[in-house]
């Protein structure tokens, strides 16, 4: 497989889908998401679990309250990862990550991930890098090898123009200004090397494959990622336990 070029990928929807027909269907993924998910909480044998990388303003938040918002939230957990904790580093850098793993019969959001450990610019030598690499492969394929945990990797493809246009209303839009964060800025100014970043890792750990999300567009963005996640559910075949099964396990 030829390495990702991010720069060559679109950040806008493809020129065939118009916005008010998309956002009619994400509403119709949406309802067979929402029942699909019941099904899964009450199956309890498979389990999901949705990374969402991308840069800063790329619309993770967005996407977790417009695709997941409207989920049982007895059956989804959201987890976002910041900059580790003293205990967090006294541990390897899996431990944070393996406890908010997904049940089975759970749903669960990684706002960032485990990704963040090798997505940095001053990054360790080449030999810790390709032992972190093989480390969160082995990680993956264990969580859907043992669990029956499906992993669906998204990254969310914003422009450097929209994340400036973005990073900016924080600056002016008094219901944005609680993120306004001036690191951001500094950050955006190295787009091009955090992009050569993420091109490595979609190199390096492509076992369980990424879907690059173009995410210029939050409507399309939606969109993609409800579809994504409903069909994976679809595929899992799942069905309700009958009586007879409960009546078992009780």
């Amino acid at each position: 497989m030829s390495k990702i070029k991010l720069s060559e990928i679109a950040t806008e929807p493809p020129k065939k889908f118009e916005k008010d027909e998309i956002k009619k269907a994400k509403e119709d993924i949406l309802k067979d998401l929402n029942e699909l998910q019941n099904l899964l909480y009450a199956s309890h044998e498979h389990s999901l679990l949705v990374v969402l990388q991308g840069m800063d303003a790329s619309g993770k938040d967005g996407t977790i309250r417009d695709v997941f918002g409207a989920l049982n939230p007895q059956g989804v957990n959201v987890q976002s990862f910041k900059v580790p904790t003293k205990e967090e580093f006294d541990h390897d850098f899996l431990w944070r990550i393996h406890q908010h793993t997904p049940a089975k019969g759970m749903i669960q959001v990684f706002n960032r991930s485990h990704y963040e450990d090798v997505l940095q610019l001053n990054h360790p030598e080449e030999k810790i890098m390709k032992a972190r690499f093989k480390a969160i492969n082995n990680f993956e394929q264990l969580l859907a090898e043992h669990n029956n945990t499906t992993i669906l990797k998204f990254y969310l493809h914003v422009s450097h123009e929209e994340q400036v246009k973005r990073l900016t209303e924080r600056t002016k839009n008094p219901e944005k200004m609680w993120k306004y964060n001036p690191e951001d800025f500094e950050k955006s100014e190295k787009y091009g090397k955090f992009q050569k970043l993420y091109e490595d890792v979609f190199e390096e750990c492509n076992e369980i494959p990424w879907t690059i999300v173009p995410a210029d567009d939050n409507w399309y963005k939606e969109y993609l990622v409800a579809k994504i996640c409903r069909d994976a559910l679809k595929d899992m075949n799942m069905k309700y336990p009958t009586l007879k099964a409960v009546a078992s396990e009780s």
